[in-house]
Formats: C-alpha cells, sequence, structure tokens
C-alpha cells in the first residue's frame, strides 16, 4: 500500500465528523508508541512548556543513571540512545528554545559524566557534534536569548 500525501490527508480529515476524527486518534495512539507519546505531549503538556521541560530533564537523567559503564563501548550505546530519545522529545514540542533547553542539558550531563567522555574520540566527536548542532540553532532565536545562550555555550566549551 502507498501512503498518500500530508495535503490528501489534511484534505479528507476536513470531511470527517468530530467523532471520527476523535476515533481515527484513539486508533493510531494503540499502534505506535511514538503516537501515543506525541497525543499525550499535545493533549496534557503543550500548554505548560517549563514543566514539560523538566519532566524530560527528570528522564534524561534517569537514562544517564542506567548507562552500562563496562566498557565504552556500552558508553556510547546508551549515550547515543539519550540522544535518540532526547531529540524524539524535541520533535513533540516543534520550539527552538525547548531543543536548545535540551541539548544544553544533555550536553552538560555529557560533560559531567565519568568516565570522561574526552578519553574516547567517538564519545568526544558526539559532544563537539552536538556543541556545534546548538550553535546552529541559536542563529534563530531572539537576540536576547542568544546573548544568554551564547554565554552558556563558551560555558560548555
Amino acid at each position: 500500500m502507498k501512503a498518500v500525501t500530508v495535503k490528501e490527508i489534511s484534505q479528507e480529515l476536513l470531511n470527517l465528523s468530530p467523532k471520527e476524527l476523535r476515533d481515527l486518534c484513539l486508533r493510531l495512539a494503540r499502534f505506535k508508541k511514538e503516537n501515543k507519546e506525541l497525543l499525550t505531549y499535545l493533549l496534557f503538556e503543550a500548554t505548560d512548556e517549563a514543566m514539560y521541560i523538566e519532566s524530560v530533564k527528570k528522564e534524561i537523567d534517569l537514562q544517564f543513571e542506567k548507562v552500562n559503564k563496562k566498557s565504552y563501548y556500552f558508553i556510547k550505546k546508551g549515550l547515543r540512545r539519550i540522544l535518540l530519545n532526547t531529540r524524539k522529545f524535541i520533535r513533540y514540542s516543534n520550539n527552538k528554545k525547548t531543543e536548545i533547553d535540551l541539548l544544553f542539558y544533555y550536553c552538560t550531563k555529557l560533560k559531567k559524566f565519568t568516565p570522561s567522555v574526552q578519553r574516547n574520540a567517538a564519545l568526544r566527536n558526539l559532544y563537539l557534534r552536538q556543541v556545534a548542532t546548538i550553535r546552529e540553532k541559536l542563529g534563530s532565536l531572539h537576540e536576547d536569548l542568544q546573548y544568554d545562550y551564547g554565554m552558556e555555550l563558551e560555558a560548555l566549551n
């Protein structure tokens, strides 16, 4: 089966009643965990972005505690998984400030992580790529926020 375009889906959704839309959303939520997480964000957490950021930070803290530290191979896998989840939460929000806040938090946790990520080339490059991503994203923010985050970015370097 070939998927149709978003425009076609949008046009078809205009023809549905509110009850049919609700049923479609509930059916989507049953099939994928990400769909359910996105609906949860949109319905319950989108109104309070600060609370959402704090809950994601707590989730990141929990994931950092669970990282297997037996070898750099397992550390790298764990840290990449945390970054993947962080990016997923960023996608739900679709807010530039939230994105930068969460990436800053991830980089701060990564910098404080023991054993040091500076001892492994792959982990050091992972850290440096995230710092570069933050630097790139700063350009799209308001000037005042750019200045504030620029100071934090210097602290990371």
